[in-house]
């Protein structure tokens, strides 16, 4: 394994899964070098010890994050991408179309625009529920 933070959600994840592999005869080495041997109490804390300190990083992390967006809102930032947009495929919209007119499939539609054949779809099904494409909105 490359890292011991990677490996569980928690302390007490970790240190379960580390108990059920030393019960089936599993020793675990990381790349490393580091090597626990959770027969001894000395394997046992320093895995114990590095587990906690890795969920300690990740909650850290988690509370900064948090706090970040938290700031960002309060500035009035607004994140993702508003609804409704399709700024793309409302663009490419009137080419699609006029593709699918002509027969091509879909797959072949979305290969020739740079789209997903989902997005072809979506196209496609707005149009025919009489949704209006907004172009360059």
């Amino acid at each position: 394994m490359t890292e011991l933070t990677r490996w569980g959600r928690s302390a007490l994840d970790l240190f379960h899964t580390l108990n059920d592999l030393q019960s089936w005869g599993v020793s675990l080495i990381a790349q490393t070098g580091l090597q626990f041997d959770l027969s001894t109490p000395q394997g046992k804390l320093i895995a114990t010890m590095m587990a906690a300190l890795a969920e300690f990083e990740r909650d850290l992390l988690r509370e900064r994050v948090h706090s970040g967006t938290a700031a960002a809102r309060g500035r009035g930032i607004v994140f993702g991408r508003q609804s409704g947009k399709r700024v793309k495929a409302d663009r490419l919209a009137p080419k699609v179309l006029g593709l699918v007119a002509a027969g091509h499939s879909y797959r072949e539609i979305g290969r020739q625009l740079g789209i997903s054949k989902n997005t072809v779809l979506d196209i496609v099904k707005r149009a025919r529920n009489g949704e209006r494409l907004k172009e360059n909105e």
